[in-house]
C-alpha cells in the first residue's frame, strides 16, 4: 500500500473537511475550524505513515497465517486435556517465520 495525501490529511487533521484531486495544491479545504497543514507537513506525514505501515508488514503477515479463533480455541482445550502443547507450537511457528523487526 502507499500512503498519500489524503491518508495524511486524515492522520494530521482528524475530522476535517476538505477535497483533494490528486496533489497538494488541488487541495480545496473546506473546514473552517481547522487549518490547512502546510505542503511539508503534509509530505512528513506521508513518510512518517508509510514507514509505520511499511514496519508494521509483520503484523499483518502473522494475522493472514494464525489459526481462526476457534482453531485456536480447541487447540487449546485439547492441550489442556492431553497435556500437549499444539497451540503454543502453532503460534511461535507463525512468529518465528514473521519476526519482528528491530
Amino acid at each position: 500500500m502507499s500512503i498519500g495525501i489524503a491518508e495524511a490529511l486524515v492522520s494530521l487533521r482528524p475530522g476535517a473537511a476538505w477535497k483533494c484531486m490528486d496533489n497538494y495544491n488541488s487541495i480545496v479545504w473546506l473546514d473552517e475550524v481547522q487549518t490547512i497543514p502546510t505542503e511539508q507537513e503534509v509530505a512528513d506525514e506521508i513518510i512518517r505513515l508509510q514507514q509505520e505501515y511499511d514496519y508494521n508488514l509483520y503484523q499483518r503477515q502473522r494475522a493472514n497465517e494464525y489459526p481462526t479463533i476457534e482453531q485456536q480455541m480447541d487447540m487449546q482445550y485439547w492441550d489442556l486435556v492431553n497435556g500437549t502443547t499444539t497451540w503454543k507450537d502453532a503460534i511461535e511457528s507463525v512468529k518465528n517465520k514473521y519476526p519482528k523487526p528491530e
